[in-house]
């Protein structure tokens, strides 16, 4: 019988190659909240779930991250904004799926530090 109960996300870590270029363009960019940062680490609040950008401390730990999906309530509005803020993104808004009456919506980018991320979107039709 197992006692592991995992329930949520406590932290998210995310590696930097340079930290305050990474802070800038999460802080800035995607708007998320600092909660506070160090010389090698940034802490940001995502809805309840912790993001660490940090310099890793060893090498393991240098690759790029996961993709992170950040669910917005508007995609193309989003998409435009951050683009015209200078976000790169390597495709536009588009749908992935269709679930009975909702489209999921997605269009990926990279932060600064090479990680590919994603808007996602649920939309009614």
């Amino acid at each position: 019988m197992s006692t592991i109960s995992i329930n949520k996300l406590g932290q998210i870590a995310i590696p930097a190659k340079d930290i305050n270029r990474a802070t800038a363009f999460y802080k800035d960019m995607l708007n998320l909240p600092l909660l506070f940062n160090t010389d090698t680490m940034a802490f940001f609040d995502c809805d309840g779930v912790r993001l660490l950008l940090s310099l890793p401390e060893q090498e393991q730990f240098a690759t790029a991250s996961s993709v992170l999906y950040f669910h917005v309530d508007d995609i193309t509005g989003s998409y435009e904004e951050l683009k015209s803020k200078g976000v790169s993104f390597t495709d536009e808004p588009h749908v992935i799926a269709k679930m009975g009456s909702t489209e999921t919506w997605m269009v990926f980018f990279n932060d600064t530090e090479g990680n590919t991320h994603a808007l996602m979107s649920e939309v009614d039709i």
